[in-house]
């Protein structure tokens, strides 16, 4: 019996892929764990184990086509065996299978129907700019997740209007709607979408899955928390010669190499130890307060940024952070990061200091309610305690924050614990 290659789960929210690149080809033996494929989900590329031994007779999904979840992606045959004569019905009945099932019947006026609920923290409404699709049109601009969930509580897609890039309909604008219904409101004609001119010369590249869902994230973040920006400079002459000394004593011994970066981040860690109230989130009507701090540190990669999670990073020593970080930025350039290097994320940190870049607002990554943002480490001309002007090293430390969540007062207190943190090294190894 010949066996399928299906399009796996490999992310908590993916409902369907992009099969980046086939590893293998038709002809070629596979093993049970081997890698056949990278898939691009809504979270990164990954790469996709064969779950059985055999031969590929047959790829159904060429390289840069998407295909939902369960989908069949190749047939692989055992050694001496041949291929049924019924194998494009075998094909199709898994392909079949794999469809989403049809959309509800919006239900009579009157009939009351449950609405699903979907768990963890979630982004509130805000007012829909634009239609996503004239009603009965054939095709409904939604993501993924945005027609299940629609599905699961008989929503009218055509009849909602999309918050996402060029009107796509995300979750946030199906979760709003009536259940059973569409758009709550009546609108007036929508907005022509912004579109650049471009000629001959100018290239139009397609975005990709992960990208997609990037913009729709940001998009999200910015429109529907109500962020706030707080800066504060640091001195970071004592950081940089704590981590100079401890790295010339690693030499010798052999040891770890530290990097600025892993002292940010142990700081961070100790500073929402200190201030608990920012590792939370917002869940609608209740703030949820994260016992671990989950810490997500941004790593760019060429779809864009990904976030990976140390989790219960507050029971990590600065080394076994060290480690982690490196491990992580390892897999994401080699696109190894499974589903679950991503889950129980409570705060981010993005540093654009390698790149020059002094300070920055960065967006906060939903649903966390804040998120800290790492500059440049400058040499400039400051006052000692002397009153005379010396040669110091400067660093700008910002945090955006969920004003919901996170007062001012709570977030001035977190920074200014991580700045005594940074001031004094030493306190990170007590």
């Amino acid at each position: 019996m010949p066996k399928i290659i299906e399009m796996p789960k490999l992310s908590d929210t993916m409902t369907e892929g992009t099969l980046a690149k086939w590893i293998i080809k038709e002809g070629d033996k596979v093993t049970n764990g081997q890698a056949v494929a990278d898939v691009e989900t809504d979270k990164a590329t990954m790469e996709m184990p064969c779950f059985f031994e055999g031969t590929v007779f047959k790829i159904i999904v060429k390289a840069g086509e998407k295909a939902l979840l369960n989908a069949p992606l190749a047939v692989v045959l055992e050694e001496g065996e041949e291929a049924p004569a019924n194998l494009d019905e075998i094909i199709a009945k898994a392909q079949a299978a794999a469809a989403p099932a049809p959309k509800a019947e919006k239900p009579a006026a009157g009939s009351a129907k449950k609405a699903v609920s979907t768990p963890g923290p979630r982004l509130p409404t805000a007012p829909q700019p634009r239609r996503a699709a004239a009603r009965g049109s054939a095709r409904v601009k939604a993501s993924p997740l945005a027609k299940k969930i629609a599905e699961e509580r008989g929503v009218d897609l055509t009849a909602l209007d999309g918050t996402g890039p060029g009107g796509r309909i995300v979750r946030a604008d199906v979760e709003s709607a009536p259940v059973g219904g569409g758009s709550s409101t009546t609108r007036g004609p929508a907005a022509p979408a912004i579109r650049p001119a471009y000629g001959a010369e100018d290239e139009r590249v397609p975005t990709s899955t992960m990208r997609n869902i990037i913009a729709e994230r940001l998009l999200a973040s910015k429109t529907q928390i109500p962020h706030f920006y707080l800066q504060m400079e640091v001195d970071a002459g004592p950081l940089m010669d704590f981590r100079t000394n401890l790295n010339v004593m690693a030499e010798k011994s052999g040891g770890n190499k530290y990097t600025v970066n892993d002292f940010i981040l142990k700081a961070v860690i100790r500073a929402a130890q200190a201030q608990p109230a920012i590792n939370a989130a917002w869940d609608g009507d209740a703030i949820v307060k994260f016992k671990s701090v989950g810490l997500c540190v941004a790593i760019a990669i060429d779809d864009g940024l990904v976030t990976p999670v140390i989790k219960q990073a507050e029971k990590k020593t600065l080394l076994e952070i060290s480690q982690s970080v490196k491990d992580l930025a390892g897999k994401a350039k080699n696109k190894k990061l499974s589903p679950d290097d991503f889950a129980g994320g409570t705060i981010t940190v993005s540093n654009l200091g390698a790149y020059g870049i002094d300070q920055f607002a960065a967006i906060i990554n939903p649903p966390q309610a804040a998120i800290v943002a790492i500059g440049s480490i400058r040499k400039a001309p400051v006052v000692d305690d002397k009153g005379q002007i010396v040669v110091g090293q400067r660093m700008w430390v910002g945090l955006s924050g969920d004003h919901r969540v996170v007062d001012g007062a709570v977030a001035a207190t977190f920074l200014a614990e991580m700045r005594k943190l940074i001031e004094s090294p030493a306190l990170m190894l007590v």
